[in-house]
C-alpha cells in the first residue's frame, strides 16, 4: 500500500526550477529523518538531501546551493526546491522518512535504510 507519493516532478530547461512535493499517508514523527534521492538511468541511487526532527539539513555537495529540503509537518509534506536546474540533475527522485534514527545526517546515502520510501517523480532538465 502507498505510504510516500512525490509529485511536483515535470521538464524544465537548463536554468529553470522546480518544486518536489512528498505527502505521507502513513503517520510519521514530526521529528522524523527524512530525505530526498534520485536515481538517473544507468546510474546508483544518490542521496540529495536529508532533514532531521530539529531541521537540520544535509545535502549532497553537487547541489548545495541549489536545492532546499523543508518540511510542513501539519500538512505531512516534506518538500524540495530546485533552482539553477541543470542536465544532470535529471532523474527519478524519491522520498523517504523514518523515526528510529536520533541523528540523520549520515543517512544521506543510505535510501534502503529508511522504513518508508516512495516511488519516486521523473524531472528532466534540457
Amino acid at each position: 500500500h502507498v505510504q510516500l507519493v512525490e509529485s511536483g516532478g515535470g521538464s524544465v530547461q537548463a536554468g529553470g526550477s522546480l518544486r518536489l512535493s512528498c505527502t505521507t499517508y502513513v503517520s510519521i514523527d514530526s521529528r522524523s529523518c527524512m530525505g530526498w534521492f534520485r536515481q538517473a538511468p544507468g546510474k546508483e541511487r544518490e542521496g540529495v538531501a536529508i532533514i532531521g526532527g530539529d531541521d537540520t539539513t544535509t545535502y549532497a555537495d553537487s547541489v548545495k546551493g541549489r536545492f532546499t529540503i523543508s518540511r510542513d509537518s501539519a500538512k505531512n509534506t516534506l518538500y524540495l526546491q530546485m533552482n539553477s536546474l541543470k542536465p544532470e540533475d535529471t532523474a527519478m527522485y524519491s522520498c523517504a522518512a523514518d523515526s528510529r534514527y536520533a541523528s540523520c545526517g549520515w543517512l544521506l546515502d543510505r535510501f534502503r535504510d529508511f522504513a518508508y520510501r516512495g516511488q519516486g517523480t521523473q524531472v528532466t532538465v534540457s
